[in-house]
């Protein structure tokens, strides 16, 4: 074919020839794997976005969506550090059930916004989750029995569950292929999280709680309800910003997939606009990609749009992460590997300052103040293992699943170590070790996942690893009720299944690292 001026060639042409240059760029998921015609579009798309570049929206999405990411760890952890004074004041015979009801909010939570998030769009999700969390935190610390802050537990859980998920998807589908290592630094906010809640608690719980072993009434253990109310009004505040200080757009790549190539056009070229720049995209280049690849593609007539409206729930998405064996490898894989960390994490996080104020009672130093003051200590160490998760991501050679896997591997190994502590400091010393590599570890977690995902099915992928996690962290609490966790039987448990869960990273079929999402 003779080559032809680009500038002064018709706007047909010029559509063509920015598709065809289109399906040459790096994907996250090999060229094959997915429905074709969507994806010479999302490659178009993915150029779009690249030549905007990193601008003002997107810096202004980092902030919001960290909240997403803060809340997430905020609140699994305000309910570990409230379980030893609820366990203190109201007795329960089986006081695991405060985390099972916390697991179980999440696990519908995961579910509802997850799948939900691919049906209705993102945008309805990104702007609920943290208001509903936030409403009944705060409502919790009114609860006059241990079945009350158990029911409240649920519900709040159940708006923290959706925040990754949700969350994940829009801000991976803004952001440009050279930037998408910003997903995994955004996992600051949650060791920041961490820091503040146990920041917070400190004097809160050290001061105003009940002291182990003693004597426990309502009066004298108010610090875990000005904590929750604390935490609750927080959280409200992230809400207001987020809805308030800040303009969300649905996905234009979400649109794209629900055969609205003209609005996902106009979303773009408004990105551009605030980022003060100008985008050449025109919706004749999606459409130009529909003649350019074999098969039946999307269909992308405004009656078909609307028949996939009417067939929400027969499970298209789904079908779709397993229609290839590399993709349904991969989509299992991920599955597993969420699903061994979510029994895991909880089993050993979830009730670790109960770990540290029984252990240290024992070894003569497990005041509750010694036991807040070490929570935080222990919440620091997650900071630089953050920020290091999100350079080792981009180290040649090693990408993702490299550092996935060593980071899982080490979680494991710390708790191993830490069974060997004779004295508080040693525990200390091994907690913090283990929280250090397990920020590592879900800093790239969390920016792997949805990376995998082509974005028509990413809320359906991220909510199938979202309840995997959640399923499987329900049997944490089950297993604790069980297990004594005075022994080290449940830090046994769990270091097995890190290990277990770094070996399967090894074997994932795909390295996302320099390469765009789809």
């Amino acid at each position: 074919m003779a080559d032809f001026d680009k500038d002064t060639a018709s706007p047909e042409r010029r559509s063509s020839s920015r598709a065809i240059d289109a399906l040459d760029d790096a994907g996250a998921i090999p060229k094959g794997q997915i429905d074709p015609v969507y994806e010479a579009k999302a490659r178009v798309l993915n150029r779009a976005i690249q030549d905007i570049g990193m601008g003002w929206y997107q810096w202004q999405l980092f902030i919001v969506v960290g909240f997403g990411w803060a809340s997430d760890n905020l609140w699994p952890i305000v309910t570990s550090l409230i379980f030893t004074p609820i366990t203190n004041e109201f007795s329960p015979s089986k006081p695991p059930l405060l985390t099972l009801a916390q697991n179980i909010g999440l696990l519908f939570g995961a579910m509802f916004w997850g799948f939900g998030c691919d049906i209705f769009g993102r945008r309805w999700a990104f702007n609920l989750t943290l208001g509903v969390t936030a409403v009944f935190g705060m409502i919790a610390a009114s609860s006059p029995t241990f079945a009350g802050i158990g029911v409240f537990a649920a519900l709040w859980s159940f708006g923290v569950g959706g925040n990754l998920p949700v969350d994940s998807a829009i801000f991976l589908e803004f952001l440009p292929g050279s930037h998408q290592y910003l997903l995994t630094v955004l996992s600051i906010d949650w060791a920041l999280a961490q820091v503040i809640a146990t920041l917070i608690a400190w004097p809160l719980l050290g001061d105003y709680t009940c002291q182990e072993g003693a004597s426990c009434t309502r009066a004298g253990n108010m610090g875990w309800r000005y904590f929750v109310i604390t935490m609750g009004g927080l959280t409200l505040f992230m809400w207001g910003l987020r809805f308030v200080a800040f303009t969300i757009f649905e996905s234009p790549k979400y649109l794209m997939g629900k055969g609205q190539d003209e609005e996902a056009v106009k979303v773009v070229h408004e990105v551009a606009r605030r980022n003060g720049k100008v985008s050449g995209l025109r919706v004749e280049d999606l459409i130009a990609c529909e003649s350019l690849v074999d098969g039946r593609g999307v269909d992308t007539t405004a009656g078909a749009a609307l028949k996939r409206k009417l067939q929400k729930l027969n499970g298209t998405h789904v079908r779709a992460l397993f229609s290839t064996p590399r993709l349904a490898f991969s989509t299992a894989m991920i599955m597993v590997v969420w699903a061994f960390i979510g029994l895991a994490y909880p089993l050993y996080n979830g009730f670790l300052p109960y770990i540290q104020a029984t252990r240290g009672f024992d070894y003569g130093d497990g005041s509750t103040y010694i036991t807040y003051r070490n929570s935080l200590i222990i919440a620091v160490l997650g900071i630089p293992g953050a920020l290091l998760g999100g350079a080792m991501v981009e180290i040649k050679r090693f990408g993702r699943k490299g550092t996935l896997a060593v980071a899982t591997i080490l979680t494991g190994v710390f708790l191993y170590a830490s069974t060997t502590a004779l004295n508080s400091n040693a525990l200390l010393g091994w907690n913090c070790g283990f929280n250090f590599t397990s920020n590592i570890m879900y800093a790239v977690l969390y920016a792997y996942t949805p990376e995998i995902f082509p974005t028509k099915d990413r809320g359906t992928g991220n909510a199938l690893t979202a309840t995997s996690n959640r399923v499987f962290g329900i049997m944490a609490p089950i297993i604790a009720m069980f297990a004594n966790l005075e022994t080290s039987a449940p830090v046994y448990t769990s270091g097995a299944l890190f290990i277990a869960a770094g070996l399967i990273c090894v074997i994932l079929p795909f390295e996302s690292q320099g390469k765009a999402s789809l």
